[in-house]
């Protein structure tokens, strides 16, 4: 299987003219790391403790995460649940027939101060057209209370890019490959920012991703990596200059979602299989562009109720390094679907990797819906039978690298959610933002509730948080009362 793979990908950048190398399929070599397991049993893993929720808040009526068929006969889903946050501006779809949210909300400041939103309009191309949306929306925040659409990009990557829009800060740079649930052919777009992110300015758009569903950015804006789970594929482009993308390496590795470190010499990969959960890379030669870079495995971790993983972002809190790790789907046989004999599942968790050769973790971020014990009541919830959502996680982020006090995460029914980190081992659901369920003209295959899958963005300086949902759109969110330290 992976020599006809080698064959197709090599002659898919043999015909670009740029690459050639058989040799630059690899995949990849042991560091001398293990397999490491998570010893706990799942099922006595229990739901994160909540903090209080202070004034101005309208908690959820029930069971931690949940929305009832009550809460939508009585009207309360209708206004939303907030603990700890408020609402500061949106830009909402009403009655919207497809999807007008997507995967990922990036936020970038540029050289002359302007404050930029960038979300793709959709869970999957092309249903957001009939609500007159495409594309990558590019938002003005220099009022949040007022966000201001000034753009759309809609190069081949743009229009789906399923889970792979990334922006570098330091770079200055946005990319995204054209993808979707399975796999897309791996266009990869490339803009400039950093003059007026406004109006961000097309570089190129090139088939070198192979192909296409995730992605990641080396910090530094100069390496780009096109991933996709379902063909085991990464490919690392040099897009120093953004207007002449070169491939330098690619590989066989089951990647979803992967993040690079500060100093681009590591990848933690989201990997689906083999067994599932985190896969650490040495991917220094890349980095210092090698001839030929070679990359090595470091280790791999795992736990007993792993489902889809789906991204890993490396952080340190006070000089000690770790992963903020979230899996996607409910069930361990990688449906979402919510059932009474599913496994209980750890939507996020965090994962100690000061030993990097054996990673472990050390703590669970999950909502009482996620736990097998409540499954059987909340199996006919408004949306909880949705394949492609229910009550499972799906994305996290975190708002610095550096010593976060947060991580906030789309726990697609559940909304947004907020768990405080500063003690990893003992995280603390602090405060969480529903949005108020829309009125929709579709509501097949599913009722109309809440879809949020965004990785969200953040402003520090302000407490806001920004995030989108599928069924009705952007959200700028603020927390309040002393709930992010």
């Amino acid at each position: 299987m992976k020599q006809a793979w080698s064959i197709l990908c090599i002659a898919c950048l043999a015909a670009t003219g740029c690459m050639g190398n058989k040799d630059a399929f690899t995949t990849g070599s042991s560091g001398g790391g293990t397999v490491q397991a998570a010893a706990a049993d799942g099922a006595l893993i229990p739901a994160t403790p909540q903090g209080t929720c202070g004034p101005g808040s309208h908690p959820e009526t029930g069971m931690q995460g949940r929305v009832s068929q009550a809460d939508h006969d009585s009207g309360a889903a209708a206004l939303g649940f907030t603990c700890n946050t408020q609402l500061v501006g949106s830009l909402v779809t009403a009655n919207a027939i497809g999807t007008v949210g997507g995967f990922k909300v990036e936020r970038y400041v540029d050289a002359s101060g302007h404050d930029c939103a960038y979300y793709d309009s959709t869970l999957l191309y092309p249903t957001n057209l009939a609500d007159k949306q495409q594309g990558v929306a590019v938002i003005d925040m220099s009022d949040p209370t007022h966000p201001v659409k000034t753009d759309s990009l809609v190069t081949p990557a743009m229009l789906s890019p399923h889970e792979s829009l990334v922006v570098s800060q330091q770079g200055g740079v946005l990319a995204a490959v054209l993808g979707n649930p399975a796999f897309g052919p791996g266009v990869v777009d490339v803009y400039d920012i950093s003059k007026d992110c406004r109006h961000p300015v097309f570089k190129s758009s090139t088939p070198l991703g192979v192909f296409g569903h995730e992605s990641g950015m080396s910090p530094d804006g100069k390496t780009f990596y096109s991933a996709s789970p379902s063909t085991s594929t990464i490919v690392a482009l040099d897009i120093s200059n953004p207007s002449l993308p070169k491939p330098i390496w690619a590989g066989y590795y089951p990647s979803h979602g992967l993040s690079i470190s500060a100093d681009g010499n590591r990848a933690y990969v989201a990997g689906i299989s083999g067994p599932a959960g985190v896969i650490i890379l040495d991917v220094s030669e890349i980095q210092a562009r090698k001839p030929n870079p070679q990359v090595k495995e470091i280790s791999r971790v795992t736990w007993d109720l792993v489902t889809i993983p789906q991204n890993a972002i490396p952080i340190t809190i006070k000089g000690k390094p770790y992963l903020v790790e979230i899996d996607e789907y409910s069930n361990g046989d990688g449906s979402p679907v919510v059932s009474s004999n599913g496994p209980v599942v750890g939507a996020a968790r965090m994962i100690d990797i000061s030993d990097e050769k054996h990673p472990k973790v050390i703590s669970n971020m999950r909502l009482a819906v996620h736990n097998k014990e409540n499954r059987a009541t909340i199996a006919n919830d408004p949306g909880a039978s949705n394949p492609a959502g229910g009550y499972a996680g799906h994305y996290c982020n975190v708002p610095t690298r550096t010593d976060p006090t947060i991580v906030a995460c789309s726990m697609i029914l559940s909304g947004l959610r907020v768990f405080d980190i500063r003690d990893p081992a003992n995280p603390k659901e602090v405060a969480y933002f529903n949005a108020p369920v829309q009125p929709r003209v579709l509501t097949v295959p599913a009722p109309a509730s809440d879809w949020a899958m965004s990785s969200p963005a953040f402003v520090p300086e302000r407490k806001e948080i920004w995030y989108t949902d599928g069924y009705s759109g952007f959200y700028a969110v603020r927390v309040t009362n002393g709930a992010w330290k």
